[in-house]
């Protein structure tokens, strides 16, 4: 049995599709971090395609498996946000959304419910996940800027 790594060149991993996370510009930094865990747990709970493999160190010890691909993160400003939000549902692509209702509640129940008090046009988002082909979300990100 051949245990010689192999010397064939290994090509990159590309992807067709992105995950992107788009932040209000003007919230706190723990707010930022908090908003964004949310929204990622929402792309991985219903998109078994963006999870990878699980992991295992070289003694053995198994861990859980991640998103397969980078999770690329923006921030915007609350305009740039709504249409960011308008372009996603035009194009049906899967969504999770923040809203900043969401910073006042303390459990899943009312999180749900918040949402559901307010019509589409009225959310105040402050955070957005999005997952697609490449050029999908491109287009829905379009204005935002990088996360610093």
């Amino acid at each position: 049995m051949n245990t010689e790594p192999s010397t064939e060149p290994v090509e990159p991993i590309r992807f067709d599709t992105k995950i992107a996370v788009l932040l209000r510009e003007d919230l706190e930094q723990w707010q930022r971090l908090n908003v964004t865990s949310f929204l990622v747990s929402g792309l991985g709970s219903q998109l078994p395609e963006v999870i990878g493999e699980p992991y295992e160190d070289a003694d053995g010890v198994p861990y859980l498996p991640m998103f397969r691909q980078p999770v690329m993160v923006f921030e915007a400003t609350k305009e740039t946000l709504t249409t960011a939000h308008t372009r996603a549902l035009s194009r049906s692509l899967p969504r999770a959304l923040f809203t900043s209702d969401l910073f006042s509640t303390g459990n899943d129940r009312d999180n749900r419910a918040a949402v559901r008090a307010v019509p589409t046009a009225d959310l105040d988002l402050v955070g957005l996940a999005v997952y697609g082909p490449k050029n999908a979300v491109d287009k829905v990100v379009k204005g935002a800027r990088m996360h610093p």
